[in-house]
Parts: structure tokens; C-alpha cells; sequence
């Protein structure tokens, strides 16, 4: 039996752009992406913390460190600049693997840099503990 697991998260990014005329898609900032360990054209969930919309997209490459995260295409329509969402990717493990594996959870700041669960959870943006965050 395999089992689907979170793989990397990008937690509470800030949209940076919607654009309803691109094909489709979510580019996210590639330094962010290395981190959360999620590569191009992979598939993502995509959940808005301001409004509650949840879909599925796939994740392209923006300029590293660029804070760039644009939701796009008809995905669009669920996103507004500075919305908040939580971006995950999802991989299958065998049963052996899924008890020994750990997601990379990335936390950022209100420009979509990268901080550490520390700072996070003094911008009272986590309050349990994360296990091993990376």
C-alpha cells in the first residue's frame, strides 16, 4: 500500500499578482520552491487563507528571491493580491517510507522571505509546534 503525504509547504504566502489572462499555473518565487522542495510543473494545492477558496494547480518557476507568488489563469478568479495562502505538494510513499518521512515546512514573513519557525511563532503566525521544520 502507498500513502499520500505532504512533501513541502510554503505557509502563509502573500499573493502577489493574479493574472486571469495567463494559461494557467502558480508562480512561486524559486528560492521558496528549492526550499519547500517542490520543482516545476509539480502538482500543488493551493489554499486561500482569506477567503477560503481551495484548488489545485501546478507550481512555476518565478525569479529566486523575488517574493513573487501569482496565481493564474482561471485559478485567478480565487486569488486577490495580498490574499493569503498555504501552498502544499504531495508525494507517495510506501508504508515503510511514510513512517520515517518528514515535510519541508517553510515559513515566511509578510514579503514572502523566508524566516524560521522562532520568528514565526513570535509573529504569532504558528503556535504548535511544526515537527522537524526546515
Amino acid at each position: 500500500m502507498f500513502r499520500t503525504l505532504l512533501t513541502g509547504k510554503l505557509h502563509r504566502v502573500t499573493t502577489t499578482a493574479a493574472e486571469v489572462d495567463y494559461i494557467g499555473s502558480c508562480a512561486i518565487d524559486a528560492a521558496l520552491m528549492e526550499a519547500a522542495g517542490i520543482i516545476p510543473n509539480e502538482q500543488i494545492h493551493l489554499w486561500n487563507v482569506t477567503n477560503g477558496a481551495r484548488l489545485v494547480t501546478y507550481a512555476i518557476e518565478a525569479p529566486a528571491n523575488s517574493g513573487i507568488i501569482s496565481v493564474n489563469g482561471s485559478a485567478a478568479h480565487q486569488a486577490r493580491i495580498g490574499d493569503i495562502l498555504i501552498l502544499a505538494a504531495f508525494g507517495q510513499f510506501s508504508e515503510e517510507e511514510a513512517h520515517i518521512h518528514q515535510p519541508r515546512v517553510i515559513f515566511v514573513d509578510q514579503h514572502n522571505r523566508r524566516i524560521s519557525q522562532t520568528d514565526a511563532e513570535q509573529l504569532g503566525i504558528v503556535t504548535e509546534p511544526v515537527p522537524n521544520p526546515t
